[in-house]
Parts: structure tokens; C-alpha cells; sequence
């Protein structure tokens, strides 16, 4: 299909299941046929054949079928939720709550620290690492907006949360790996910004996943009974 035939074509929103699989997705499959193995619902040779195909596999529907005439399937969804492609217009602010900066040096925040609702990241003859893997997560939107000259800038988040990119590259590399979250109410990460002779990545850090989303919603049930009980 040549590209003047694809533009007169409506334009509409893929199925979930057409959409590309992603690293992440396979994993979570894997752990489910795991899982199926250790019960004794596969034999080794039906577990490896499976394991196999979902390596090979393209998308999520592809994906589903290794795992179709399984009870855990039916526990664990893998259709997930799909975050919007931008932040919601008066979530973010446009001034950043934290700004990274690393020039002819490096600049990290990792570890257990509370993530704002923007995040400037600069690298120019430098480099930046911001992991939100393990950081408390106090809004549902946090955009990371990252400008590189020259420099790397890293950024790593939980697999549960959903990821999204909007920035580009001149000369130089931008890659934002998307990420849906099972989850409606996960966080939502935005990466933007340039990278110019330089370098942008974002994407998941495998087996991190941040639980506190019910550590908020708890967070506010007290402090609504604190409330109450102070009338």
C-alpha cells in the first residue's frame, strides 16, 4: 500500500490486540507459562514450545493465544489501558519541581525519592540518570522534559506504570520504549525535549514496580477519618 492510499484511508484506532508487543509483554506471558509449568497444566516440551512462539511474537493478540486455555490468563490481563498521548491541559505546571543538571559532569536521581509533576533534566558534555523505579509517585501525570547537547540523558521507570514520548533528535538519538499499564489509575511518565548531538532514552527497568499508588489512596482515607474525627 503505497503512503497516498494509506492518507485517504480513515483514520482509526488500532485494536489492542494489533498493537507491537513489547518487551515487557513477553515477560509477563513468560511468567504465566511459568507458572503453568510449575502446576502441571504444560509438560516441558508444550512450556518450551510456548516460550518459543512468545519470543517470535509481534503483537499482544499474538501474545494471547499462548496463554488462552489457561486459568491465570483470566486473572492477569494483558490488555492494557491506554494513556493519552499528552498530558491533560492544567495537570502539569509549567515550571519544573526539580531541575537535573550535569555539564561536563553527571547528575542521578535514583532510589527512594518523590517524583514532581515536571522534571527538567539538562546534559551538555554530560550525563543524567533519573530512575523512577523505586520513587514515591504523588501525582497520576509527571513529565520529564529532557534536552541533551552532547550528552546522555536516562531515564528508567517501573514497569507499571504507562510511558510516553514526545520529543525528537537532531543529529542525535531520541527513543522513548511506550509502555501501557494494566492499571487506568498508573502514573503516567512524559518524556520530551531534544537531544542534539546527543542522546535521550527512556524506558522500563524490568522487575521494578511501584506500589505506591495504594500507599496514596490509604495516605487519603486517613487523612479524610483525621477529619472527621476532628469535627
Amino acid at each position: 500500500m503505497d503512503l497516498q492510499k494509506h492518507a485517504q484511508q480513515p483514520d482509526t484506532a488500532p485494536r489492542p490486540a494489533d498493537l507491537r508487543a513489547s518487551d515487557a509483554d513477553r515477560d509477563r506471558i513468560a511468567d504465566l507459562l511459568r507458572e503453568a509449568l510449575a502446576e502441571g497444566r504444560l509438560t516441558a516440551d508444550e512450556h518450551a514450545e510456548r516460550v518459543e512462539g512468545v519470543l517470535a511474537a509481534k503483537t499482544v493478540g499474538e501474545l494471547e493465544v499462548f496463554i488462552r486455555d489457561l486459568p491465570a490468563a483470566h486473572r492477569r490481563s494483558t490488555v492494557h489501558a491506554f494513556a493519552p498521548s499528552r498530558p491533560t491541559a492544567g495537570a502539569v505546571p509549567a515550571d519544573p519541581d526539580d531541575n537535573v543538571v550535569a555539564v561536563f559532569s553527571s547528575a542521578v536521581r535514583k532510589g527512594r525519592w518523590r517524583a514532581g509533576r515536571r522534571i527538567h533534566a539538562y546534559a551538555v558534555f554530560g550525563n543524567v540518570e533519573i530512575d523512577l523505579s523505586e520513587a514515591l509517585f504523588d501525582h497520576q501525570q509527571v513529565v520529564i522534559k529532557a534536552f541533551s547537547v552532547f550528552g546522555n540523558v536516562e531515564v528508567r521507570v517501573p514497569e507499571n506504570v504507562s510511558l510516553r514520548g514526545m520529543g525528537g533528535g537532531v543529529l542525535g538519538n531520541f527513543e522513548v520504549h511506550t509502555l501501557d499499564a494494566a492499571d487506568p489509575e498508573a502514573p503516567v511518565v512524559y518524556v520530551d525535549g531534544w537531544a542534539v548531538l546527543g542522546n535521550v532514552e527512556a524506558r522500563p527497568k524490568r522487575g521494578k514496580l511501584v506500589a505506591d499508588i495504594l500507599d496514596k489512596v490509604q495516605r487519603s482515607v486517613d487523612r479524610g477519618l483525621r477529619k472527621h474525627l476532628d469535627r
